[in-house]
């Protein structure tokens, strides 16, 4: 049993899960960089963040609404395909003679930026969970 501290405390652990995993997969780039024919992969999971951002928030304002006219029309059905972080091939990159397409400037970039966004989502969750306990030892103190 977790105790939700916030909807967005939810939000920002999902998305230090998601950056961890990409920071694996990068990682798993640079170790390949000698694999022939090892083609790098990426994860992309903003849009999984904003479908959970919506889910928590209950934003439907940017969703258009099916009419129904008749109570025998079918129920709309909710995309659920955009909820999970995809990953992909990032290619672009010439591979070398042994078909390997790992750029390690790019894979060293794309790590120090990983890393600069979780640190980031480390120090708001920390925020987050700061404001909750400051209320706790408040209430405590008026007793």
């Amino acid at each position: 049993m977790s105790i939700e501290i916030s909807k967005t405390h939810e939000l920002l652990s999902q998305a230090m899960d998601y950056r961890a995993a990409r920071q694996d997969m990068i990682a798993s780039n640079i170790a390949n960089a000698d694999t022939p024919y090892y083609r790098p992969r990426d994860i992309r999971f903003e849009d999984a963040l904003v479908a959970k951002e919506r889910e928590l928030y209950h934003d439907n304002s940017h969703e258009l609404q099916m009419a129904a006219t008749n109570e025998k029309h079918l129920k709309a059905k909710e995309q659920e395909g955009s909820r999970k972080p995809t990953i992909y091939f990032r290619d672009g990159h010439m591979a070398r003679n042994d078909g390997n397409s790992v750029d390690l400037d790019v894979e060293t970039t794309e790590m120090s930026k990983n890393s600069v966004m979780f640190n980031a989502l480390v120090m708001a969750s920390k925020k987050d969970t700061a404001i909750f306990k400051g209320v706790i030892e408040a209430s405590g103190r008026l007793n």
